[in-house]
């Protein structure tokens, strides 16, 4: 049965995370990486695709999870008419081999209970050989080996391990999963409850150090729990932060826009950036920032708009054909092939972070210093190209406003600082003029008179929620009549039950709103003075999140249900730079 995203809890270690239903069964697993292939897949199956199911035997007649305060550490509790349990989920940050530990209390009554550990490797596709080892049970497939080991004892039935036990009232059962390389020794047992005293202590000292500037009480709980899937959804080797733990959960009802996020995006570099410092974490925004300059290299020229984990480049795209989908939407996709897209955007996005970067006190490098350089020399000889856009449309490139505004924001802002500074008299003025030509092209291509708005694309009609950021990437000021007339069409054409659509394109079947735009209208309000607007934006798209606080890509307004990959990174970090911008407001209001 398809369990709705809002049901989901997510639990991680900083390199991986697992996707847990509100029923004790663990439906998503990838290891060691959030990149790697799936040992639980039934998320995008059936049980038979691998899941790890904890719960009583009897029918549960209730179940409730939460995490526990300022954690990553999931509580479940299940009731059925002979008590209660409760499963304590979590995966320790990682020293070495990543684990996942359960552990399984009685809450009261006496409660017969089972665990079935089904591990189906290759995204579901391969049931592992099964051995005893030396104080659990051992499943190999290939380079992988997962260890299970329990208190409990275990038994082999048909490729899974298995055991029954009985809870009581105070009584405690741990189940560990170890993953290891199937030709090393299997991976060291671990003590459960040291190492839970030490993930509570990992995420609360972590999530402590931030102090929040929101004087609404009712916003300081959306934030930090933001902040501590943020933080689950950063790759702790590297810095990089991926978009999404999961693949080819459908933007669209049964649909086929089903693709994996399971990559880095450098679209998302500054709102990344200004995320982390804003909230004063200034060593995941250094990591971040080196962790874009170690992808990109040097050459701006071959520059993919998202990269592996480690910041490597091949994602190549496949379809999964034993998979049924979520919710039976196919096809089932690992890979991505946008990532050989041309998207014009990433380039002023890169100069972007860049310079927020210097503001927040990084030290200028010599290869950001290079790449500054080489980023405007590239954008000089392509900005005039058509592109695949922010949205990765995957028909014929157009010419997007919006890609087009980022271009100038590359030459502007390069122009405006050190980089500008370093260039020869002549060469400036070269840059100068073009930056006000792409202006001029700009307002004039991709404004629409009679509509009074810019629009998605040169010569088109149509308005896309991108368009919301071009007085917050500084392309004209808020004011000016063409972004209020711009605002004000988005509002009337995109916005649905309070929520805003990223577009509507002639021909296209409506998607989910776009979480993230929801909180970008939230921005242009409080830029427009319209604080009670926004507020009732942001609330609106408060209220949609899961019951852990978690977002997905879309929300389904006529289902009222999440969709697109889940936890979206995007969405979690718009709506922290949406708080952070009412706090600055308010802050701005007092100081008036």
């Amino acid at each position: 049965m398809t369990r709705p995203l809002e049901e989901l809890a997510m639990i991680g270690d900083g390199e991986t995370v697992a996707l847990i239903t509100r029923q004790g069964s663990v439906d998503w697993l990838c290891l060691p990486r959030f990149d790697s292939s799936a040992c639980c897949a039934s998320l995008l199956g059936s049980a038979e695709n691998g899941c790890w199911q904890i719960g009583p035997e009897e029918p549960v007649t209730h179940s409730a999870h939460r995490y526990q305060p300022g954690t990553m550490i999931l509580e479940t509790d299940l009731a059925c008419e002979s008590g209660t349990i409760r499963i304590t989920d979590f995966m320790p940050v990682r020293s070495g081999n990543p684990v996942l530990v359960r552990l399984v209390s009685g809450v009261y009554g006496k409660v017969n209970a089972r665990m079935d550990a089904a591990l189906r490797f290759d995204y579901g596709n391969m049931p592992p050989w099964v051995t005893r080892s030396e104080d659990g049970v051992a499943m190999h497939v290939g380079p992988d080996k997962v260890v299970i080991r329990s208190s409990e004892d275990l038994r082999i039935e048909d490729s899974r391990a298995t055991s029954h036990f009985t809870t009581s009232e105070g009584s405690r059962h741990a189940f560990l999963l170890t993953y290891g390389p199937a030709q090393d020794p299997d991976p060291e047992a671990i003590d459960p409850d040291k190492a839970l005293e030490e993930t509570r202590k990992y995420w609360t000292d972590w999530i402590g150090q931030f102090d929040s500037p929101l004087d609404e009480e009712r916003y300081r709980e959306p934030m930090s729990r933001s902040l501590l899937t943020l933080k689950a959804l950063v790759h702790r080797p590297t810095g990089g932060l991926v978009a999404a733990p999961t693949t080819s959960l459908p933007e669209q009802p049964g649909g086929t826009m089903n693709w994996d996020y399971r990559f880095c995006w450098l679209r998302d570099a500054t709102f990344t950036l200004t995320a982390l410092v804003g909230c004063g974490f200034t060593e995941e925004a250094s990591a971040w920032r080196d962790w874009i300059l170690r992808a990109v290299a040097g050459a701006p020229d071959k520059m993919q708009i998202m990269y592996r984990v480690d910041g490597s480049r091949r994602l190549d795209e496949a379809q999964l054909g034993w998979l049924s989908g979520y919710r039976f939407a196919q096809p089932v996709r690992v890979g991505n092939a946008a990532a050989g897209q041309l998207q014009l955007d990433v380039y002023g996005e890169l100069i972007r972070t860049l310079h927020a970067s210097e503001q927040a006190g990084m030290k200028r490098t010599e290869q950001g210093r290079h790449l500054e350089h080489a980023i405007v020399d590239y954008v000089e000889r392509v900005w005039q190209e058509p592109d695949s856009g922010l949205w990765e449309s995957r028909g014929r490139p157009r010419h997007y406003t919006y890609s087009k505004v980022m271009t100038w924001v590359a030459l502007d802002l390069f122009l405006k600082g050190k980089g500008g500074q370093e260039l020869s008299a002549k060469d400036r003025k070269r840059l100068e003029a073009l930056r006000d030509h792409i202006h001029d092209v700009i307002c004039r291509e991709g404004y629409d008179p009679g509509l009074g708005s810019f629009t998605s694309y040169f010569g088109g009609r149509e308005v896309d929620a991108s368009l919301l950021l071009l007085p917050k990437v500084g392309f004209l000021p808020v004011e000016d009549e063409r972004i209020q007339g711009t605002i004000a069409l988005v509002e009337d054409r995109l916005v649905d039950q309070g929520l805003v659509r990223r577009h509507l394109m002639e021909g296209l079947v409506p998607e989910g709103a776009f979480i993230a735009c929801s909180f970008w209208l939230a921005e242009c309000r409080l830029l427009q003075g319209r604080r009670s607007a926004a507020v009732e934006t942001i609330d609106t798209a408060l209220n949609v999140r899961s019951e852990l606080g978690l977002l997905s890509e879309e929300y389904d307004v006529a289902s009222r249900r999440l969709a697109g990959n889940y936890p979206q990174a995007l969405s979690h970090l718009a709506l922290v730079n949406a708080l952070l911008a009412l706090a600055e407001f308010d802050a701005g209001e007092a100081a008036g």
